[in-house]
């Protein structure tokens, strides 16, 4: 079978080894406006479908894994060409430094000025050249403000129509100037990281922030886009005056929630929220949540979330995340008395917490392979398992027995849907609020973590139902059961699974000859095979290494790892450094929490009530930090500043909880308990964040991502720490305390020392 296709011209391409598995299929004719596909009646419907996907695979494949500079060539303006950055020259500068610097006929300090010199001048073009045009912008908005004036007096609707669809153009010019800085944005952030990459120096930290922080910087251009805000007022204030209100005309400023804009507005806005890089409080909130995403998306991609995109699924798994928070720690404060009640020792308190979290070790994996073909699926699936769970966790009691307590918790943590939920929002939820959804991620998780304690000090009561016993240890589980049999109840009414590609497939009709044209005609097939599916000939020696340098390809690949070994490998030390640190704040804060009943009620005779206001203090912390530090402390310090930093206060706050003064009191417990939870939050926000920038983008997606690893760490950590808190409970309660903190502090200074080996590679 021959695949024919042209895109400036007629080339031809052999993909009979490809697609010989085709045994009906004859001719496949594709050029750059038409698809013509010639095929027997008699094609089975899987072989319709596994031919689309391949011609999409394959399309994808080619916009995906072209080279950067590639890239930027063909998203150039014709018109502006000399205006961007020259990517490929400063390539090329950087392969002769590195020959210079190897053959000693350069020294690396004359490599840096030139560089530095190279990029200012790159940077100085495309800067003026903006304003250049932000200028030209601004004087049609000052001759059409003539206009508007004019009619205003006279109104005229024809008048009105011409003068919108004026102001239209403008907003469209003023698209692809945004555009354009957003091209110039990319290329430098990644010939600054090629350069470290290649010579392993921090240069892009020190050139960003001596230039950023300059007053005369003209890199505030690039990344703050100062000055389009007034363009993008003057076009939405303009338009919006120019609608028909029955005569009166209000300001956007009076209204500064339209319910109505424009779609040129929308799109102008949505192109400035895609470019803005600064740091802010959803940012860090969404970094938090560590679902990242790729720096090139194309508006088809776009376009396929708002399709895939419901909002009370979204809050469907928003509320399966806060559920699952309070399910976690509603059984904090009782879990000893619970032990004891059964018999067992009140240290064994750390195993029936931590059996949920050796549960979610499991389950994280089968849940983020599962919500590759589904997200209904295992939220219904997890639903049922908490509620299976939260009953046995309830019916031990009346049962005696402790196992029947400990499969429970492990059922729960079987139904642990956090990837699922992770997921979605990644794959489901629109660019424009995905920084959003992200952060609600964060802060249902974090509310959830406050409001478990809280609830578990409210059930205090004690009743006996038929043969069924209520107090303070069973009635966390029932309340839960209930609550996610509600979960599940909404669930099912509500929720609405995303379109995939393999289920628009299924729809069609196999008899109907036009079905496979229908497919590929699709908007996201159309625009990958306008494209050449593959090059073999023509091109040019410097493109070819453009395409072949092994160290770009891999960089711009976005093939998804498809084991733990292959994710493993993809993780560089800066990234080990990073999941360290995750695993060390993760079991610092476990075991703070896990042995605070035991502890408190040991030293200071605590009630049920006391440790869960204890802890929900804990828990509301988490938001009112988190705003601090992304709204205000992240804007005057580096990242891996606050990140060194936090390490250090916590090394403190373990430090001095220590029981080494007789009598231990509640000042030194509450005070050095709180700081170092609290520094242990700020590190976990600035950790992620910083995880997310040295990640590979083959983290990015598919089931081994960079989410999944980072719950596998802290997963895992919760469970060390929970059997830590058991094992200690052999020494005695009296020992259980520095026990367990010795361990953190010993990981919490590995960390210290391996954060300053991996310090300069942080940024």
């Amino acid at each position: 079978m021959v695949i024919y296709f042209s895109k400036s011209g007629q080339q031809s391409l052999d993909f009979s080894n490809q697609f010989s598995h085709f045994k009906r299929f004859h001719l496949y004719k594709i050029s750059r406006g038409n698809i013509s596909i010639l095929y027997q009646k008699k094609n089975k419907r899987r072989d319709q479908r596994l031919l689309s996907t391949t011609l999409c695979s394959a399309a994808l494949c080619d916009k995906k894994m072209v080279a950067f500079g590639k890239y930027l060539q063909r998203k150039q303006i014709d018109e502006w060409r000399g205006y961007y950055i020259n990517y490929k020259l400063m390539k090329k500068k950087v392969k002769q430094y590195a020959e210079q610097i190897q053959g000693g006929s350069q020294h690396p300090r004359h490599v840096l000025k030139d560089f530095s010199r190279m990029l200012d001048t790159q940077i100085e073009t495309t800067v003026l050249f903006m304003l250049e045009q932000q200028g030209l912008l601004a004087g049609r908005l000052a001759i059409l403000r003539e206009t508007h004036d004019a009619i205003l007096e006279q109104p005229d609707i024809s008048k009105i129509v011409e003068l919108r669809e004026s102001y239209r153009d403008v907003g469209r010019d003023l698209l692809q100037l945004l555009k354009f800085v957003e091209l110039n944005a990319i290329g430098l952030r990644k010939i600054l990281k090629k350069f470290d990459k290649r010579f392993g120096y921090r240069f892009a930290d020190y050139y960003v922030k001596t230039r950023a922080n300059h007053p005369y910087s003209q890199l505030q251009q690039v990344f703050k886009h100062v000055g389009v805000g007034a363009v993008v007022g003057a076009i939405s204030r303009n338009l919006h005056e120019l609608q028909e209100n029955e005569g009166s005309f209000y300001s956007i400023y009076d209204q500064p929630v339209l319910p109505l804009q424009d779609p040129v507005v929308e799109a102008i806005k949505t192109a400035v929220d895609k470019l803005t890089h600064s740091t802010n409080f959803l940012n860090f909130l969404a970094q938090h949540a560590l679902i990242m995403q790729d720096e090139l998306v194309t508006p088809s991609e776009d376009a396929i979330d708002e399709r895939a995109y419901h909002f009370n699924s979204l809050l469907l798994n928003l509320g399966n995340t806060f559920l699952y928070m309070v399910n976690t720690y509603i059984i904090v404060p009782t879990a000893d008395d619970y032990s004891m009640s059964l018999g067992a020792a009140a240290t064994v308190c750390g195993v029936v917490i931590g059996s949920m979290a050796i549960a979610q070790v499991f389950s994280s994996v089968y849940f983020s392979a599962w919500s590759n073909k589904s997200y209904f699926k295992p939220l219904v699936f997890s639903s049922i398992a908490l509620f299976i769970g939260n009953l046995m966790y309830a019916l031990a009691y009346d049962a005696n027995s402790i196992a029947l307590l400990l499969l429970g918790r492990v059922c729960c943590g079987l139904g642990s849907a956090r990837a699922v939920n992770r997921r979605y929002i990644s794959d489901c939820v629109p660019l424009r609020i995905r920084m959003q959804a992200s952060a609600g991620f964060v802060s249902a998780s974090a509310l959830g973590m406050a409001c478990g304690p809280a609830l578990a000090g409210l059930l205090q009561i004690k009743f006996k139902f038929y043969k069924f016993t209520f107090n303070q240890s069973t009635l966390p589980g029932w309340v839960m059961a209930v609550a996610w049999l509600f979960y599940l109840v909404w669930l099912c009414i509500s929720f609405k699974e995303p379109l995939r590609d393999t289920e628009d497939e299924e729809k069609t009709n196999p008899n109907e000859t036009t079905s496979m044209t229908d497919r590929v005609e699709s908007s996201r097939v159309e625009e990958g095979l306008r494209k050449p599916l593959l090059i073999t000939s023509g091109i040019n020696p410097e493109d070819e290494e453009d395409c072949n340098e092994s160290e770009e390809s891999q960089e711009d690949s976005h093939k998804p790892a498809n084991s733990f070994r292959s994710a493993y490998q993809l993780l560089t030390p800066s990234v080990k450094v990073q999941l360290l640190i995750y695993f060390m704040l993760k079991y610092a804060m476990e075991i703070l929490l896990s042995e605070s009943s035991v502890i408190t009620s040991y030293y200071f005779s605590w009630s049920t009530s006391s440790v869960a206001i204890f802890l929900a203090c804990l828990g509301l912390t988490v938001l009112p930090i988190n705003i601090l530090v992304g709204s205000y402390i992240s804007n005057m310090f580096e990242d891996r500043q606050i990140l060194l930093t936090s390490e250090i206060i916590v090394f403190f706050g373990i430090l001095f909880s220590f029981n080494l003064f007789v009598p231990y009191t509640v000042p030194q417990y509450v005070i050095s308990g709180l700081v170092m939870f609290v520094a242990a939050e700020v590190l976990e926000g600035v950790n992620l964040s910083l995880l997310s920038r040295v990640m590979s983008s083959r983290l990015s997606k598919g089931t081994y991502n960079g989410g999944l690893l980072s719950t596998e760490a802290g997963t895992l950590a919760r469970v060390v720490a929970d059997v830590t808190i058991t094992l200690g409970g052999y020494l005695g309660r009296g020992h259980l305390l520095n026990a367990t903190l010795l361990p953190s502090l010993v990981i919490c200074i590995g960390s210290i020392v391996a954060t300053c080996c991996t310090y300069n590679s942080l940024y």
